[in-house]
Formats: C-alpha cells, structure tokens, sequence
C-alpha cells in the first residue's frame, strides 16, 4: 500500500514538474486520485504528514528571529488582517443563507464566524515550500510572511484552548525555563559534529519539543517552532536545517496526500470551493493595504501579500472540531478541503511569476507607498566599491575574503539576510543589506563605479533574475555566477552571464593548483610547518 502512495505521487508530481507547475500540485491530485479508486489511507500516513509538519515548524525556528514577532508590521497585520476577513467573510455568508444558496442555508451567526476565521489563516506548509523553492525565506518579505504565520499559529493554539475547553496544565510555565536551558542545547549541537549524528540531533530537538509541549497540555507543533528558535542564534543552525531538508520535503509529500483523503466531493461541492478560492484575490488586498499603511515598500507588501494569499490546513482543524461539535455539518469539511487545495494551486502557479509582475506594473504598485520608509527598508551605498559579492554564505563570504585581500575596501558584500548581514559588519567587513532581485533596490543603488558582480548563489534562477533587475537598471560591468551542475551553468550563460563557475568542477581545480604550489615551493611549505 505504502509504495502505491509513491507511485502516484512520483507520476504526479513528475507530470506537473514537466509542464512547469510545482510538484506539489501533483501530490495534491495524487491524493484525490487515489481517494477517487477507493485506497484508503493507513496510520502511516497519518504519521508521515505530521512528522513533515513538525520538522517544518522546527527549521522555521531555526531561522527565526523572536524580534520580528515584535515587529509592528507583523502582529498588527496579522490581527487586523483576521478581524477584518473573519467579519467580511462572515457577512458574505450570511448574505449567501437569505438568498437560500446551497450550503448556507442554515448557516447562523456562529457558523459565519467560524468559516471565516478557518478561512483567514494562511498555509505554513504551501508558504515556506514556495518561498524555499525560490531562495526567499530569509528576504524582507519572506520574514514578514514568517512572521505573520508564526502569529497565527499563536492565534490558533489561543482557539484550540477555548474550542476544546482544555486548559494547559499549572507545569506549562515551567516551559519559560527553555530559555535558561539554551547552553545546554547549543552544548548538545555542538557535540552532534557534521555526520549522521546531526540530522538524528534535529530529529530529537524537533520531536522531543512536540512532545513536552504536548505533556503540559500546549500545541506540540508550537514545541517544534520555540525549540527551533532557541537553536536559531547557534553557529550551526543552517546546516543543521540543511541536513533536515530532504526528510522535511519527503514527509511533506504525506501531508499533501493527506488532504485529498479527507473526502469525496461532488460538483456543487466543487463549485462553492472554487468560489471561495477566488476570494483569495480579496485577500491578497487586504493584506496590501494593510501592509502599505504599516509603511512598508510596495514591494514587499506585494510579495508577501502574494504568498499569503491562501488557505491554511489549520482550516481544515477548525472545521472539524466544528462538525464534531454539532457547528458546521460535514458537507462543510469536505468544501473547505477543496478550497484549501485550490488556494495551494493558484498560489503556487502564480508566485514563480510574481517578479517579472512586479517590473511590469511597479508604478502603478508603487501609487500605494507611504512616503514614510521604516529604518529596515533603508537602502545603504558602500563607498569606493569596485567588486560586489552578492550573497555571503560560505561560498561568498570565501570570495569577498580572498578578493580583500587583493583589494582590499574596494571589494563590498550584499546579502538580503539582515542579521548575517549584520554580524559580517560587526567582523569589519564592507557589507550592506538588499535583496539583488528587488528592482527599486537597484534604482536607488549606484554601480557606476564597480566593474564585476559575483553572484555567489545557490539558486539558479536568483542569479537569473538579478542578471534582469541588473540589465534593467543599466549596469555596464561583468558578472560571474557559480553552478552545481553543467546544464545550470548553460541556463546562466544564456541569460547574460559572462562567466559563470563549475562549483564541484572549479573547486576540484582549484584544490589541484594549490596542493601542487606545495612541490613548487617547499620553502613556503616548510614555514608553514
């Protein structure tokens, strides 16, 4: 039964990847499907999606930073943003009762309410898979949509206290002593080293949070989420996430199967999901405006409010405590599921495009900005700069280093992660905080002066879409890419790029020359020694 599930969701999943759309609509469908024949899910199943959802909250964690939550523009947009659909979608359904349209008919008050604060959630799982997939998470939006949904998640373990009637236990504060317990957690990472120890160290972190937040009475999945946050601050939560991202991504595919198991629906099922998808468009404006009033640019409160612009599977949580509550009859389960799915697809088919939308219609988006702009969206212009490294992990920082050397301050560094960002300036390097796919970033930075852009990325399709934003704003000097594979290193080159970098290959070279300066120079070898 189990190598079923892998087989329609790898068909699926490949078909979809072939016509351009995400996998993730295949594992959808794949899911449907396999209801639609009458193979009923086991356990396991079960199991898979939950273990993917908990591993999710944790690498979430791990690239969080508590600060943001505090941020005005993430909790007072998320609780304005709920208040307001929860009330607009609550009237519509009222509305939808009067007139007798089927399935509303005996909706009251109470029910209107609990539809519309189970449809004002946004996806976890269908958000950060997009946002990792283009190498966003830890952009000016990508943390504003992560911080919004780690509110919610607040929000919605606030109703599943009050919905169950289950008070956590007097033991849950004992939970604020995590906080003095960080030494040693970071004592056990550290312990862990680079092999196989270090993903079974994620795995116990991860579970071992859903657990005793379970134990006293709390969501266990916001156990994964804080244990991934008293890690975030360690010097090796990136690869710890890393080395989680493969399993994270498998049992993901179990929750995505999942839904399509939640039941049969039939075609006025079908075609009252899909009108309350479309109201998905209502919710992306919501969330702009409120975005654009808490003086955020236009476009990050673009792309956020564009990620955002789904349903959430916590939906589907609310729904059924509903119907097993006598709320909502079941019909409604089964409406909300299709929902949830259609609102995943029409998110994933439209973000991939959602930067060349933006340099077709940023005047007019940009009609909406404040002209106030708050201290994070400040644009900084490193002085003297001749070579700029855009994205400083390993492979960049490694290259600004060995360029300084050479050059000295007229090399600088851009990264759109503010706190690594933050933490190179403090070590004396000459870097500045952007995000190299953002148009007016470009508009308002001058490169007049600098005569080579290494773009030190693991995204192919980042390097591609700088390269645009950089030919757009009329910059006259080479760029150099890096690429894992040979038929990336083709894509790059076609899109612009003067020279673009083997990474395995060039490091093999590398390595080569250097060992072999060792027989050429054995003076230099011996002070060395």
């Amino acid at each position: 039964m189990d190598f079923i599930w892998i087989l329609f969701a790898y068909f699926c999943g490949l078909s979809l990847k072939i016509i351009g759309l995400p996998p993730l609509i295949g594992f959808l469908l794949a899911g449907f499907l396999l209801h639609f024949l009458g193979i009923e899910p086991t356990a396991s199943l079960d199991t898979l999606a939950d273990l993917g959802i908990t591993l999710m909250l944790f690498t979430i964690g791990l690239k969080l930073h508590i600060g943001d939550l505090l941020r005005r523009e993430v909790w007072a947009s998320t609780l304005s943003h709920m208040g307001l659909w929860t009330l607009l979608f609550g009237s519509l359904a009222l509305l939808m009762a009067t007139v007798a349209v089927p399935f509303y008919s005996e909706v009251d008050l109470q029910t209107a309410a609990l539809l519309g604060f189970a449809l004002s959630f946004s996806s976890t799982v269908c958000i950060v898979k997009l946002l990792e997939e283009n190498g966003e998470l830890k952009t000016r939006h990508g943390q504003l949509a992560i911080g919004v949904l780690v509110m919610q998640d607040i929000v919605a373990v606030l109703f599943l206290v009050i919905a169950t009637g289950k008070l956590p236990s007097l033991w849950a504060l004992l939970l604020f002593a995590l906080i003095f317990a960080r030494p040693l957690l970071f004592r056990l990472l550290d312990k862990a080293g680079h092999g196989e120890m270090l993903p079974l160290t994620g795995f116990f972190f991860a579970l071992g949070g859903y657990e005793l937040f379970q134990l006293v009475g709390v969501k266990g999945d916001l156990g994964a989420l804080v244990f991934g946050i008293l890690l975030s601050q360690h010097s090796k939560a990136t690869e710890l996430t890393k080395s989680l991202l493969s399993f994270k991504d498998l049992f993901l595919i179990g929750f995505f199967l999942s839904i399509g198991f939640t039941a049969l629906p039939t075609w006025s099922m079908l075609g009252t999901a899909t009108l309350i998808a479309l109201l998905i468009g209502v919710k992306f404006l919501m969330f702009f405006i409120l975005f654009t009033r808490l003086q955020l640019r236009s476009r990050t409160a673009y792309l956020a409010s564009l990620a955002l612009s789904n349903f959430s599977e916590f939906g589907l949580i609310v729904a059924a405590l509903s119907v097993d509550s006598g709320w909502l009859s079941r019909e409604w389960l089964v409406i909300l599921a299709l929902a949830v799915s259609i609102s995943f697809i029409i998110t994933s088919v439209l973000y991939p495009s959602a930067h060349r939308f933006y340099m077709l219609h940023k005047a007019r988006l940009k009609q909406y900005e404040s002209s106030v702009r708050l201290a994070a969206d400040s644009i900084s212009q490193p002085k003297d700069a001749e070579v700029l490294v855009i994205g400083l992990g390993r492979v960049g920082k490694g290259a600004y280093k060995s360029l300084q050397n050479i050059l000295d301050h007229r090399v600088a560094g851009l990264d759109s992660d503010r706190f690594r960002a933050q933490e190179l300036q403090q070590m004396g390097m000459n870097i500045c905080i952007g995000d190299g796919e953002d148009a007016d970033f470009w508009e308002n930075f001058d490169t007049s002066d600098i005569g080579l852009i290494l773009l030190a990325l693991p995204s192919i399709e980042d390097s591609r879409n700088i390269t645009y934003q950089l030919v757009n704003a009329g910059y006259q000097g080479k760029i150099a890419a890096i690429a894992r594979y040979e038929d990336d290193r083709e894509k790059l080159l076609e899109a612009g790029i003067d020279k673009v970098f083997n990474f395995y290959k060039e490091a093999g070279t590398g390595f080569a020359e250097d060992s072999l300066m060792l027989m050429t120079q054995p003076d230099q070898l011996e002070k060395q020694t």
